[in-house]
């Protein structure tokens, strides 16, 4: 609950002038029977009135006008009309003042809550490591962000309007039926009981159901996302129909497990009604005796009126009960979020004024770990200098460690042990800002943004002028296809680039970066899409541009890296070789091999090529 309150203490008015204005209402409510109950019963003896103010004429009843009749009433009886009249009008004004401002600051304390508690969770998923963000997947972020949270302002907007009102009905209305008939009361007092037990009984099951169906919505919304967002790759592999089929079992799995909950649910209502309707029999049938033997006609309509108060407000509990359950739910998925703890942080940093100003990266005795009870290592003892204004090639198999590795200098992870230096400084005691504000890194799934080319470009340096844009472009390749565009930086890119090309995605993500004008540089297999000629003016915009970063290259082709001041090979989570092209071809047997299947290959491809030239 402490954890909560923070977001309620802002708006505590709202949370303290809605129950307020629902006990207004209820006051009206529970006053309005008894109300209606003098009116009836003034009537009842009105007609007893006229029945014994008929003359008996010739064997017959004459009729008698209402002027007649009117002159046997005494003026405190009208006063008395005209009083009782007044009191239900003025209550029925205060009852609608009262369920209206209820409603209202009911649902304005909901609504903030859940946006300021919106608002923390998106802001510590931003704040989460990779390692973090991998405990949860993308699906559950989004259900948690969206559905969970509407969950519990649904419950808050409703317990608001109901946690006064239902036990003030409750309370309210077994007091005025024992004040006004307690012979009568007697029936409650063995209806609600039975009543209680059934409700308890049908809650039991369907409290363990409400967390299974936001699992299932977790699940159903992984599914959406994948297959939307690589709609691509599902229709070039001709996969709609396992991609539909999969859908469907989850969509089934939702539909089944909320069908479980629904039934839970639908159980109460038959279950309340037969109580409900059993009661009222009961109260008609020994209060029409009662009414023979002298009890006012209005008063056991009064009575019948606040059993079903009575009864309604045990709906209203029971219906707060099932909404708490789906809402405890959300509240512990929310929770999980909120709670976790970011296994990167710079609370300790003890440098964090330090900037990147070299670029000399030094790692020491690295070793790491993804899944720490396991022993095997993705990293093992790492040693490797990187001087400023290198320019460092990194090659080796895929899955050998070289993106876990360089992920490490701008602490995307932590490692489990050893250090990683930057300028000297250990990463862990720069601001995280600070650090990564001085690393630019093209990572190897390319990502862009909705928006225009111009705004994804920024998010390297949002006050760039429009020239630093289109250098940044041209060092990039890309200027040339993006003035093809009819509306040049201007068109807009659909959500993760889909409307752009491959190779185009890869030079607008290095264009990105290189606004950025970091200190150090780190590329990850980002020009795989591109063209041999491309890839080579890349590199040439480097060298001539980024002479002061320190740039690092991994990739799969050798080409790539073979002009690097050093290359560094791995395996396995280790380093098996540093040096230059030429001293690796002469003392790593790893860098000969794929040297030399690569070349063979390229051999083969141009031979192939000439021979259909030929042809």
């Amino acid at each position: 609950m402490k954890r909560w309150f923070k977001y309620v203490k802002p708006y505590l008015p709202y949370f303290i002038l809605g129950p307020l204005c629902m006990v207004v209402e209820v006051i009206g409510e529970v006053l309005m029977p008894k109300y209606l109950a003098m009116i009836i019963n003034f009537g009842a003896a009105y007609q007893e009135l006229k029945a014994f103010s008929m003359p008996l004429y010739n064997g017959a009843w004459s009729s008698i006008s209402l002027a007649d009749i009117a002159k046997n009433l005494t003026q405190p009886a009208v006063l008395y009309m005209v009083g009782v009249c007044a009191m239900i009008v003025l209550t029925a004004l205060l009852m609608m003042a009262g369920g209206v401002g209820g409603a209202y600051f009911g649902a304005k304390a909901a609504v903030y809550f859940a946006s300021d508690v919106r608002r923390d969770v998106y802001a510590k998923v931003q704040s989460f490591s990779f390692a973090n963000i991998d405990k949860f997947s993308t699906g559950s972020l989004v259900t948690r962000l969206t559905n969970d949270i509407t969950q519990m302002q649904n419950f808050i907007n409703a317990l608001l309007r109901m946690a006064l009102r239902a036990p003030g009905m409750l309370i309210g209305g077994l007091v005025m039926a024992i004040m006004l008939k307690p012979s009568l009361s007697v029936i409650l007092a063995v209806t609600i009981p039975m009543m209680l037990v059934s409700i308890l009984l049908v809650i039991t099951r369907g409290f363990s159901l409400f967390g299974k169906v936001q699992e299932k919505i977790d699940g159903l919304n992984n599914t959406v996302q994948e297959s939307i967002t690589n709609v691509r790759v599902v229709k070039s592999f001709v996969r709609e129909k396992q991609e539909t089929d999969k859908f469907k079992a989850a969509n089934r799995d939702l539909r089944v497990t909320g069908t479980s909950a629904v039934k839970i649910m639908i159980m109460l209502s038959p279950v309340m009604t037969l109580f409900m309707n059993l009661t009222i029999v009961l109260v008609l049938w020994f209060g029409g005796h009662m009414v023979v033997d002298g009890m006012p006609i209005g008063d056991l309509s009064a009575f019948i009126t606040y059993v079903n108060q009575i009864l309604g407000s045990l709906m209203m509990v029971t219906f707060m009960l099932m909404m708490s359950s789906r809402a405890l739910a959300s509240n512990k998925r929310v929770g999980e979020v909120l709670g976790e703890k970011s296994d990167i942080d710079d609370a300790d940093a003890k440098c964090k004024d330090a900037q990147v100003q070299a670029g000399k990266i030094e790692f020491k005795s690295v070793s790491f770990r993804y899944f720490k009870n396991s022993e095997d290592r993705v990293l093992a003892d790492i040693d490797l200098t990187i001087e400023p204004g290198s320019t460092v090639g990194i090659i080796g198999p895929t899955g050998c460690g070289k993106t876990t590795l360089v992920s490490m200098i701008p602490r995307l992870y932590d490692v489990d042990a050893g250090e990683v230096l930057v300028d000297g400084v250990n990463v862990r005691d720069y601001s995280l800002y600070n650090l990564r504000e001085g690393v630019g890194m093209v990572l190897q799934k390319n990502v862009l943004f909705s928006g225009t080319i111009e705004e994804n470009l920024r998010w390297g340096n949002q006050d760039a002028s429009m020239d630093e844009i289109k250098t940044a472009a041209e060092h990039a390749q890309a200027n040339k296809f993006i003035q093809n565009f009819p509306a040049g930086y201007d068109t807009n890119l659909d959500q993760g680039g889909t409307n752009v090309s491959g190779g185009q995605k890869q030079r607008l993500c290095i264009a990105r970066a290189l606004l950025k004008n970091p200190k150090i540089l780190i590329l990850d297999d980002s020009t795989s899409a591109v063209d041999t000629a491309t890839e080579a003016q890349i590199r040439a915009a480097f060298t001539n541009e980024l002479k002061n970063s320190t740039k690092i290259i991994i990739a799969q082709r050798i080409s790539s890296v073979m002009d690097a001041d050093m290359i560094v090979v791995m395996d396995q989570g280790a380093i098996t070789g540093i040096g230059t092209h030429a001293e690796l071809l002469e003392s790593n047997e790893e860098y000969k091999e794929i040297y030399v299947s690569q070349m063979e290959n390229k051999q083969t491809q141009t031979a192939n090529m000439a021979k259909e030239v030929q042809a």
